[in-house]
């Protein structure tokens, strides 16, 4: 069994390039997230690093809105809360016991955190024209990891309804349809 922290590296290491690739003229596009254009999406998944590193120390998080996170040097700040998270889940005792205020099992957080960091990265990969090919290891970690907590995100409203994949389906795509996305989405053409 892999420990987070390795497989929150490699998701690092896909994610980042996205993230540094995004053209300030895209900030406003669509995502296949609804609910977020690039620049809402980036402030959320930059405010989810932030907090997952808090709980990997079982510090609790702030919550409430999500601030501006693109502004200054986003980009190189973004890489800077993702060493920070695969470090904080590197640290002994970061995967043991419980963190939160639910209190869930610190390894199904990291896999929450892991499961964010992979499926907003493709978000934004696919709203901004990039390629984006997820860690295999990452992949089958999160597959059975998210379709456990499915449901319970599905009632918080975090996953969409369900999609079907199509079949030979890949597993990353499997994994998008669960939490409610389309693996063949595009931007809207103008």
């Amino acid at each position: 069994m892999k420990k987070i922290s390795e497989l929150l590296d490699a998701a690092a290491g896909s994610a980042l390039p996205v993230v540094r690739g995004i053209d300030d003229s895209r900030l406003g596009d669509p995502t296949p997230c609804a609910e977020y254009d690039v620049r809402a999406l980036v402030g959320h998944l930059s405010q989810v690093v932030v907090n997952f590193t808090a709980l990997a120390a079982k510090r609790d998080t702030e919550s409430g809105e999500t601030p501006d996170a693109v502004t200054g040097g986003w980009r190189e700040r973004f890489g800077e809360d993702t060493a920070a998270l695969v470090a904080a889940w590197a640290a002994p005792g970061a995967e043991e016991g419980t963190t939160g205020a639910m209190g869930f099992p610190a390894r199904t957080v990291g896999h929450m955190v892991l499961g964010d960091l992979t499926v907003h990265a493709w978000d934004l990969a696919r709203a901004t024209g990039q390629e984006f090919v997820p860690d295999a290891a990452v992949v089958d970690e999160i597959g059975p990891a998210m379709a456990g907590m499915a449901p319970k995100a599905r009632e918080a409203k975090v996953f969409g309804e369900p999609l079907p994949a199509p079949d030979g389906a890949s597993p990353f795509a499997r994994v998008l349809a669960l939490t409610g996305r389309d693996p063949d989405w595009q931007p809207p053409r103008a």
